[in-house]
């Protein structure tokens, strides 16, 4: 009787140690390979199955697609976890609800007045728009009149012509708000800079590797008459629009006549070092320098104007380039380094706007783009 019970009581057990775990695992076959190629994936775009290292898997249906065959085109493989476009419509779909679809910015002049931080001024007022020519400020000073032979043949900036109707700039500010609601963005007409990234110390237009070009008092006054006229109201003759291929993407709702600037390109100003890996397509190049760790890039993920939505081109192939109607310039402002996109020629109403980016090509995978 006592022997059974003692049978019955269970030994205490006894684990191994690591020296025989050790052991153990030296006898286990190592000719499992990790395949880091994908195999015999194909796009599903073009189905190809090359270029493994722009090849992209959705992470719900393992699906393949390149992406320079993707619309929006990507610029890099996203860091995070990525879905096809495929995955997202049936997870919509399968809402209660239905397919979602962006939601459009309120159409009222409070709203908008609110969301760009407008003056409180007679914004939307025809007063005043048929004396101003193309809404500059007038100025009432005299200035010297000089011998035509001391004209500098230099061409100079000119300010953008504000449509009249003032229903129709709230339905170009509304687009705009649009889409930067979308991306969870907020708007911003100049450079921001964020204590965790760069300083505004930082940006030195002296630090440009081979110098930058000044931007002569005139061109200074023509940006500043456009930052004021933007802050009452009378934005650019642009609206944003969406594309199943492109995303959201500018056009032109007026003629824009040749050399008038259209904007300036803004976000928050990091070093370029730590965008390297970013997933913004969208970063522009602010200042070059000799040593790599100041070079400062603008990243409009955050904060930005409509800018962000103006494409770049695909400057590898002559089409492309045949595209471009803006070019993108780094003038040295008071000694600080800004991006100008200025029109290179007659832009016409209905004319989606592109532009080169001002870096270095290889800084840019730019042969992608459509």
């Amino acid at each position: 009787m006592e022997e059974s019970r003692a049978s019955s009581v269970p030994k205490e057990r006894r684990y191994k140690s690591m020296k025989e775990i050790m052991r153990i695992a030296e006898r286990v076959p190592t000719n499992i390979t990790e395949d880091l190629s994908y195999g015999d994936v194909l796009c599903e775009e073009c189905r190809l199955g090359n270029g493994d290292e722009e090849m992209l898997l959705c992470d719900r249906c393992d699906l393949g697609y390149h992406i320079y065959c993707l619309r929006p085109i990507l610029a890099r493989v996203p860091s995070g976890s990525w879905f096809c476009s495929r995955c997202v419509d049936n997870n919509l779909s399968s809402d209660d609800s239905g397919p979602k679809q962006i939601e459009r910015f309120p159409l009222t002049q409070k709203t908008i007045m609110d969301f760009f931080r407008l003056r409180k001024l007679p914004v939307f007022s025809r007063i005043g728009m048929e004396k101003e020519k193309c809404g500059s400020i007038p100025d009432c000073r005299k200035r010297k009149r000089r011998p035509i032979s001391m004209h500098k043949k230099r061409r100079k900036l000119l300010t953008y012509c504000p449509t009249k109707d003032p229903a129709r700039r709230l339905e170009q500010m509304a687009s705009l708000a649009t889409a930067l609601t979308a991306l969870q963005m907020k708007f911003t007409n100049d450079l921001t800079y964020v204590a965790s990234m760069a300083l505004r110390s930082a940006n030195q237009a002296s630090l440009e590797k081979g110098g930058m070009q000044i931007l002569s008092k005139e061109d200074r006054e023509v940006l500043y008459n456009c930052k004021v006229m933007h802050k009452r109201g009378e934005c650019p003759p642009l609206i944003v629009v969406f594309d199943s291929r492109e995303g959201f993407t500018v056009e032109a709702d007026a003629l824009i006549k040749d050399m008038t600037l259209i904007t300036e390109y803004s976000g928050d100003v990091d070093y370029l070092v730590n965008r390297e890996h970013d997933d913004c397509d969208s970063i522009m190049t602010l200042l070059l320098t000799t040593n790599q760790t100041d070079s400062l890039v603008i990243c409009p993920d955050k904060h930005g104007n409509i800018a962000r939505f103006i494409n770049g081109i695909n400057n590898h192939t002559q089409d492309g380039r045949k595209k471009q109607n803006i070019k993108c310039v780094r003038y040295d402002v008071n000694g600080e380094c800004r991006v100008l996109l200025v029109a290179n020629r007659d832009i016409y109403k209905g004319e989606r706007l592109y532009y080169d980016y001002n870096g270095y090509e290889h800084e840019y995978p730019t042969h992608h783009f459509i």
